[in-house]
């Protein structure tokens, strides 16, 4: 009778070498796809953090197109309305903007043609700062502004913040996406190490079930060994993210790339799981594939 396979007998340098020919290329491959999946996140975070400080900006402020009415300016009309609104409870401040203010705000559309509008009745908007603790709602300053006979349209910007949230929800849900497809594409990798690695020595495996070894120790030969090369490749990965992350922090004089997409210091502390996130992913996948295809042996 044959003796029982003892594990202690069996270090994994003997069955599977600590360098192989392959491992540069498997490193550099998991590597970049942790670099992608950590540039992914910062984009992710960043985009939330845009999302949230254009919400609260927004949330804040509210706009008020007021139409003169009778033999009443639009300038007495919308400085009637911005003290009408002043009263309001939950309104920090109401601010009528001057009619240059106005036509600037119509330039964009109308190029300079806005000099032939001073003898046409052109609404004039008001600016209102709402209470950050307990806001006004849109209809309490539409109420107020009719109470008054003010001819007014108010808008809270709810339309904005729903479209914020919504950009919001897409970007979290794409990030979320990419990461599974990059997980998905290292894990694949790792099986076809595992697999190469296997079909190199079948021979040996054969010995090993023959001494008494179990499926399940065996692959967990497979297991370590890629677990400890994908660790090493995530924090390469990391690394190279983080890098890339503070210099487009440091270019971007403290708002990242771009203002849409501002990068915080702390934003880099998201990199650091992913040397374990990594070697699960590997382990996971050598695991399953090496037990079955010991197991077709």
């Amino acid at each position: 009778m044959s003796e029982p396979f003892d594990p202690a007998r069996w270090r994994p340098a003997s069955f599977l070498p600590d360098k192989d020919a392959r491992d540069p290329a498997l490193l550099f491959v998991v590597a970049v796809l942790c670099f992608l999946a950590c540039l992914t996140a910062l984009a992710a975070i960043a985009g939330a953090r845009a999302a949230d400080g254009w919400a609260s900006e927004i949330s804040g402020e509210a706009t008020v197109i007021v139409r003169a009415r009778g033999g009443e300016t639009p300038d007495a009309a919308a400085a009637r309305a911005a003290e009408v609104l002043a009263g309001v409870p939950g309104v920090a401040e109401a601010r009528a903007l001057e009619k240059e203010e106005a036509y600037a705000l119509i330039r964009p559309w109308l190029g300079d043609v806005t000099a032939d509008l001073d003898d046409l009745p052109v609404p004039r908007l008001v600016a209102v700062s709402l209470d950050r603790a307990k806001p006004a709602t849109g209809e309490a300053l539409d109420a107020a502004l009719k109470a008054q006979d003010l001819d007014a349209l108010v808008d809270d910007h709810s339309v904005w913040l729903e479209d914020i949230k919504n950009a919001a929800g897409v970007v979290r849900w794409t990030a979320a996406a990419v990461f599974l497809l990059i997980a998905g594409a290292a894990a694949a990798v790792i099986a076809f190490a595992t697999r190469a690695g296997l079909a190199a020595r079948r021979d040996v495996v054969e010995v090993l079930h023959l001494t008494g070894a179990e499926d399940g120790q065996i692959a967990g030969l497979f297991e370590i060994r890629f677990a400890k090369v994908a660790a090493v490749a995530g924090a390469a990965g990391a690394l190279g993210a983080a890098v890339a992350g503070a210099v487009l922090r440091v270019a971007g004089g403290g708002q990242g790339l771009t203002p849409a997409l501002p990068i915080a210091w702390t934003d880099l502390m998201a990199v650091l799981p992913c040397p374990l996130l990594a070697a699960l992913v590997a382990a996971l996948a050598a695991r399953i594939t090496a037990r079955r295809l010991i197991h077709r042996l």
